[in-house]
């Protein structure tokens, strides 16, 4: 089978599959703390990982993964790397307007990290992308829209960020890179306070109780994200 990743076509190849008005996946990370238990790429992780089993689905085209985000609220915690929205919106805009201009036409933004901020910059981008180029359809979104229609099912109605739910996704896409570490810690901040939240407030990159993470809890997650994430591709964007 062809391999779904742009990064192993040829430039002839990827010439003949634009004729066939391919969707085109663009996965985003971030390089950020997910406390003493998860990996500083666990959001890159998890968008790849959702992106490969995607494009299995509908048959689409996985750009190069863009690996950094804009994460203020974690950038007090060490190997966080948070780019300013400005910035993180022409890299993405930048990225977007080529594959516009080289002929594809649907898009999906896929960010595994969820921030608003940074959210927010992708979806600026591809709406000026959209504007300059009126014949491509684009849709944002991070996979965690998915994951957090679950909070009050599958979690407590807390749960956020390297928490339960995380937690047992990475122990199913990753396990490898699930340390031992189970933290628990609720988030004393509020959403409504701008700027970043003290060490009181949140004294570790965690929001939630990880103990009862499992990968049995991860794959039925996955399986949501993955079945919401194909509905909204063909509805949104249909070939």
């Amino acid at each position: 089978m062809p391999s779904h990743r742009l990064l192993d076509l040829d430039s002839r190849t990827w010439e003949a599959r634009l004729k066939t008005n391919p969707l085109l996946i663009v996965p985003v990370g971030a390089l950020e703390a997910h406390g003493p238990h998860l990996p500083l790429g666990a959001d890159q992780i998890q968008a790849e990982s959702t992106a490969a089993s995607l494009a299995d689905r509908v048959d689409g085209v996985i750009a190069p993964t863009v690996a950094y985000g804009s994460c203020p609220e974690a950038r007090s915690f060490p190997g966080t790397v948070s780019l300013s929205i400005g910035d993180l919106q022409r890299s993405i805009e930048g990225v977007l307007q080529e594959f516009a201009r080289m002929g594809v036409r649907r898009i999906l933004v896929l960010s595994g990290h969820a921030e608003r901020g940074h959210i927010a910059a992708l979806r600026e981008a591809a709406g000026e992308t959209m504007h300059a180029h009126p014949g491509v359809r684009i849709v944002v979104l991070s996979d965690y829209d998915f994951v957090y229609e679950l909070r009050g099912k599958e979690s407590p109605a807390a749960d956020g960020h390297a928490g339960l739910m995380e937690t047992s996704r990475m122990m199913f896409l990753a396990p490898e890179r699930v340390g031992p570490a189970r933290p628990v810690v609720p988030h004393r901040g509020s959403p409504f306070l701008p700027g970043t939240h003290s060490p009181e407030e949140w004294p570790e990159s965690v929001v939630g109780d990880t103990r009862p993470a499992s990968a049995e809890l991860g794959g039925r997650i996955q399986k949501h994200v993955l079945d919401r994430l194909e509905a909204t591709v063909r509805e949104l964007l249909p070939a």
